[in-house]
C-alpha cells in the first residue's frame, strides 16, 4: 500500500460541564482557519441550546456548524479539500463514530472533538472511553466547583431525571469536585 502524503491526527478535548470544552474546540478550529486550512464543524443535533447553525460556548464564542444526528452524515458533505473536522458533543454519538473517525484519519484529515468524558454518575459517557484510547492528543479540562472553589471534575445534575442524556446548561448542571459531587 502506498503511503499517504498526509496522515490524519485525532484530538479529544474533554472534561465536565462548564470546563470550557467548546470554547477550546472553537479556539483550536479558529487557529486552523487562520492557518488557511479548510475546516468543517459538526455538532450533535440534540444540542440546540444556543443555536442551530452555530457551535456556541457558554461564554458566547461562536463558529458556524452543521447539525447531525448520525456520524455517517459527515460523509454526505464534500470532504475533498477539508483539512480539519471539528465535532462537539461527541459523547452523544453512537460507537460507530469510532470507525467514522478512523475513516477520516485515513483520508488525512485532522479530527478534533469535544465532549463530556463522564456522565452525571461519574461513569464513562457513551463512546468517550474508546475515543480517548484512540486519540493522539487528549486535553482534559477542569471547571471550578460551585461549592468550594476547588477544581471540578464532575457534572452535578441539579434536576432529578434518570436519563443519561439530558441536555441542559446552568439551570440543570453545576461543576463539582469529588467532595461535593452527589449521585442521586
Amino acid at each position: 500500500m502506498e503511503r499517504k502524503k498526509e496522515v490524519g491526527t485525532f484530538e479529544v478535548i474533554c472534561g465536565c460541564m462548564f470546563s470550557g470544552k467548546t470554547e477550546e474546540l472553537i479556539r483550536v478550529l479558529k487557529r486552523s482557519f487562520i492557518a488557511k486550512q479548510k475546516i468543517l464543524v459538526f455538532k450533535h443535533s440534540s444540542d440546540i441550546r444556543y443555536s442551530q447553525e452555530e457551535l456556541c460556548s457558554h461564554n458566547g464564542l461562536k463558529i458556524s456548524s452543521i447539525l447531525i444526528s448520525n456520524s455517517k452524515d459527515i460523509f454526505l458533505h464534500d470532504l475533498a479539500d477539508v483539512n480539519v473536522i471539528g465535532i462537539d458533543e461527541i459523547q452523544f454519538f453512537s460507537d460507530s463514530i469510532c470507525d467514522d473517525i478512523e475513516e477520516l484519519l485515513e483520508r488525512g484529515i485532522r479530527v478534533v472533538v469535544a465532549g463530556l468524558d463522564l456522565d452525571y454518575k461519574k461513569r464513562p459517557f457513551g463512546c468517550m472511553s474508546k475515543l480517548l484510547a484512540m486519540a493522539n492528543k487528549v486535553t482534559k479540562l477542569t471547571a471550578i466547583c460551585t461549592k468550594c472553589g476547588h477544581d471540578a471534575y464532575y457534572s452535578q445534575r441539579l434536576v432529578h431525571d434518570n436519563e443519561v442524556v439530558f441536555v441542559g446548561a446552568s439551570e440543570s448542571y453545576e461543576p463539582r469536585c469529588r467532595l461535593h459531587h452527589i449521585i442521586h
